[in-house]
């Protein structure tokens, strides 16, 4: 029997709201070490770079049951009142990445019809992160990468959530190579969402096709 991953959703209660560059909540550890190791070791192998949904890949159980709980009410009520938004039938659109390409990272703000985003960092500390290579950066304009405000490693379980806006731009230095994210975001509920989750949902079908062949 799969034991599951319960998040610290108590760390996420009690972080801070940053507000420079924007509003933003980091809380290192979401997922505990051990929890941790055993996530990373069941994650499954991502061929290349880009986002997959949960239906393009072969989940073992135990993240299946990790992207469920995350996808879940619990996270979704704890984000709306620290970030005082209603988010009570928002629809969601998760996707998982495994690896990192030299385009990736450049610096951009979400989609606005991506109203929050939440990113979970699977990955074991390591020097690669000390470098710089591959840490989001909170940036303060559109136009210099080194102009931050914040710096987050992708590591240790890691959970950073910011809701979008005008001014938030992110993005971080070329790094190719492993980089595992779960990405969640809470979408409006509007044309222009409908049409990103149709467009996920071909990719799903595009993606498992791709894997079957």
């Amino acid at each position: 029997m799969t034991i599951p991953i319960i998040p610290d959703y108590a760390a996420l209660e009690n972080a801070a709201v940053a507000t420079d560059p924007f509003p933003h909540a980091i809380v290192p550890h979401f997922i505990g070490p051990q929890d941790l190791r055993a996530a990373v070791a069941s994650l499954p192998v991502f061929a290349s770079g880009g986002s997959y949904p949960p239906s393009a890949l072969r989940l073992s159980p135990l993240i299946r049951d990790l992207v469920a709980e995350l996808e879940g009410p619990r996270l979704r009520d704890i984000i709306a009142a620290k970030f005082g938004l209603d988010l009570h039938g928002a629809p969601t659109m998760l996707t998982l990445r495994g690896r990192t390409r030299a385009q990736d990272g450049r610096i951009h703000r979400d989609s606005v019809c991506k109203r929050v985003t939440v990113l979970l960092y699977l990955n074991v500390d390591n020097t690669t992160w000390t470098r710089h290579e591959g840490c989001l950066r909170l940036l303060r304009g559109e136009h210099d990468i080194e102009d931050y405000a914040t710096e987050v490693a992708p590591v240790n379980g890691t959970l950073l959530v910011f809701p979008n806006g005008t001014n938030t731009w992110h993005g971080h230095r070329r790094y190719v190579g492993a980089r595992n994210t779960i990405q969640l975001n809470y979408m409006t509920d509007d044309s222009r969402a409908r049409g990103e989750l149709r467009r996920h949902r071909l990719s799903a079908l595009t993606k498992r096709l791709r894997i079957a062949a």
